[in-house]
């Protein structure tokens, strides 16, 4: 439902936002950035499992950015976990971070989920955001390249 706002503008929720929505956001936001020095430049990062037939079935999601890698995603199935290949991704990522002159990564992970996995990676905490989701924390989590 529209909310009257003064100057003819609206305030409208939406369940259904469309990707030109989003870029009349996003647009703006990025040249002003870019103006006051600091461009984008975002790249996305895929670093992809296939089985024998191509199918992927896992990998790494994320994109680089401010000279930093943001790891949105790493998923190995549960089936092939113990053959390092979380650890392959990852470095995998990493070495392309590097190559496009990133200094850092960083990912959120939950309690329930691999931090472990990432702090024997050299990663560390330096955030959390309790109750995400429910009785779990959220951490953030980065390592220096």
């Amino acid at each position: 439902m529209a909310d009257p706002t003064p100057n003819s503008v609206s305030i409208v929720v939406s369940d259904d936002a469309t990707e030109a929505d989003r870029a009349a956001i996003v647009g703006p936001l990025t040249v002003f950035n870019a103006v006051s020095g600091y461009p984008a430049q975002m790249l996305p990062v895929a670093v992809l499992l296939k089985d024998s037939t191509g199918q992927t079935i896992g990998g790494l999601w994320g994109k680089t950015v401010y000279d930093w890698l943001y790891v949105e995603f790493l998923v190995v199935p549960e089936d092939l976990r113990g053959q390092d290949l979380g650890t392959r991704l990852m470095l995998e990522a990493e070495a392309l971070a590097i190559a496009r002159g990133c200094i850092g990564a960083w990912l959120t992970t939950f309690t329930y989920q691999a931090e472990p996995f990432y702090q024997r990676l050299g990663y560390e905490v330096f955030g959390a955001l309790d109750r995400s989701p429910r009785d779990s924390v959220r951490l953030f989590m980065r390592k220096l390249l």
